[in-house]
C-alpha cells in the first residue's frame, strides 16, 4: 500500500478535533456514542483521515461492546498491528496502513471462523453507501491526481492518452469533507477542481502525465486559468508517494530554468488527501454533450 504522509499541522487542518485526539493520538471515544456502533446497512467503512477502504458491511456485527466491530477488514494488507501497552494492559492496536492513523484495537474474542475481534472507533471511519463505493484499483496501475482549471476540459484531454484507464472528476485539497459543486464555487472549502487518473505505467509512465498536464494549461496563472478565478481552478499536483512528489518537482524546475514562461510556474506540488468525485453531471462532461475539445 502506498503512504500518506502529512505534517501534524496539516492532519490538524484536515481534521476536527475529535477525528485528531482519535485518528492522530489514539484516543477512544465513549462505548455506545459513535454514530456507527449499531449501523448495519450496506457498504463500507473507509479510513476517516485518508479514505483508504478498510472494513466491508458484510464483516460488521455487533459484540456489545459499544463500538463498531468487523470480523475481518478487507484485505490484511490495509492495516497495520502494534503492541499497545498503554492504561496497564496489553493490547494490540489496529492503524491504518496508508496514512498511520490509529483505529481502534484488535482481539481473539470475536465470532467464528477468524474469532478475530476488531472494535473500532465510529469516529475513525467514514461509511460510504454500497453503490457509491470506489473500486478496488487493479494490480499493476498507479494513481495521479492533476488540478488544471475547469475539471471538464481537463478530464476529456487526459482521457485521449494511451494508458489511461479511467478517469474521475472531483475536488482534492480542501479542508472539509463531502464537498458539494456549490460548496466548492463558494471558494470556502479549499478544495480544487481535479481528476484522478488510473493509468498504466507500462503503457505511459508519470513524467509522461505531468508533460500532458504542463502543455494542457498556464501554470504560471494563479487562482485561474483563463476566465475562470478562483481557488478551485488553481494548479496543482497531489502526490502519491514521493517518487511522484519528486518527479512534479523535477518537471516544475525544468520548465523554470527553459525560458519557456516570464512568469514562474505556480503549481503545488502537494500530498495526496481524500479525492471525494464530483457529481454525475461532471463526469465525462463533453463526451455527455457530444463534443470533444
Amino acid at each position: 500500500m502506498k503512504k500518506i504522509q502529512k505534517t501534524d499541522k496539516e492532519w490538524k487542518d484536515i481534521l476536527s478535533p475529535d477525528e485528531y485526539r482519535v485518528l492522530r493520538k489514539a484516543g477512544t471515544e465513549r462505548p455506545f456514542s459513535g454514530k456507527y456502533d449499531d449501523d448495519y446497512k450496506e457498504g463500507v467503512y473507509a479510513c476517516g483521515a485518508c479514505g483508504t477502504p478498510l472494513f466491508a458491511s458484510d464483516k460488521k456485527y455487533d459484540h456489545g461492546t459499544g463500538w463498531p466491530s468487523f470480523t475481518a477488514p478487507i484485505e490484511e494488507n490495509r492495516l497495520e498491528f502494534r503492541e499497545d501497552r498503554s492504561h496497564g494492559m496489553v493490547r494490540t492496536e489496529a492503524r491504518c496502513a496508508v496514512c498511520d492513523s490509529h483505529l481502534g484495537h484488535v482481539f481473539e474474542d470475536g465470532p467464528a471462523p477468524t474469532r478475530r475481534h476488531f472494535c473500532i472507533n465510529s469516529i475513525a471511519l467514514d461509511y460510504k453507501p454500497a453503490g457509491r463505493v470506489e473500486e478496488t484499483k487493479k494490480e499493476g496501475t498507479e494513481t495521479a491526481v492533476f488540478a488544471a482549471g475547469c475539471f471538464w476540459g481537463v478530464e476529456d484531454k487526459f482521457r485521449k492518452i494511451k494508458g489511461v484507464l479511467s478517469t474521475r472528476a472531483g475536488y482534492s485539497g480542501g479542508h472539509t469533507k463531502d464537498p458539494t459543486y456549490q460548496k466548492v464555487c463558494s471558494d470556502t472549502t479549499g478544495h480544487a477542481e481535479s481528476v484522478e487518473l488510473v493509468f498504466d505505467p507500462k503503457v505511459v509512465s508519470y513524467a509522461e502525465l505531468l508533460d500532458a498536464f504542463f502543455r494542457f494549461h498556464d501554470p504560471t496563472q494563479v487562482n485561474r486559468q483563463g476566465p475562470d478565478v478562483g481557488t478551485q481552478y488553481r494548479s496543482a499536483v497531489f502526490y502519491q508517494d514521493e517518487a511522484q512528489k519528486e518527479a512534479a518537482l523535477k518537471a516544475i524546475a525544468k520548465l523554470n530554468a527553459s525560458g519557456q514562461y516570464d512568469r514562474p510556474v505556480a503549481t503545488q506540488v502537494l500530498p495526496a488527501s481524500e479525492f471525494y468525485q464530483a457529481e454525475e453531471y461532471h463526469q465525462k462532461y463533453y463526451e455527455k454533450l457530444g463534443k470533444r475539445k
